[in-house]
């Protein structure tokens, strides 16, 4: 739970600025609001809030998040964390079987992360078979209006 920031990730096309952050927040039905927000180029903070869903309480690092109604959930792993500083999110889908999209977020408690636990992150997710050079750094520089909240555009 909390808010956490986006160090790396896999491109996507919904995300468009910088100062990339996530909120958690625990709901009394045991789900989790998911606010992510980001700071656009004209200054304006950009945000969305979805909701995730454990699947089997078995496995609680699994689970789904949805931000659109009538649009399947997209699943959200959590493939490793320590809780205190890092995080590592993947996810993936197949669309009618005709194409695969991935995502990665490599995500701290900080706007900064250790180059050595973001190489460990990296290592985990090469052994996962996901194309390391794919990633992007998030720009995480000149983000105090982010200090605000996230607000929509």
């Amino acid at each position: 739970m909390g808010t956490w920031y986006e160090i790396q990730k896999l491109p996507a096309v919904f995300e468009k600025g910088k100062c990339v952050q996530a909120t958690y927040t625990l709901l009394s039905d045991g789900t989790v609001k998911v606010c992510n927000a980001e700071l656009l180029s004209n200054g304006k903070i950009n945000s969305i809030e979805g909701v995730a869903k454990v699947k089997d309480p078995s496995q609680p690092a699994i689970l789904e998040v949805g931000f659109f109604k009538g649009v399947p959930d997209a699943p959200y792993w959590i493939i490793s964390t320590d809780y205190q500083s890092y995080a590592l999110v993947y996810s993936c889908s197949d669309y009618l079987g005709l194409f695969h999209i991935d995502f990665a977020w490599i995500l701290s408690r900080a706007r900064v992360l250790t180059d050595d636990i973001i190489g460990q992150q990296r290592d985990k997710l090469t052994a996962a078979g996901v194309k390391v050079e794919r990633l992007m750094a998030t720009d995480q520089h000149g983000c105090d209006p982010m200090t605000l909240g996230p607000v929509s555009k």
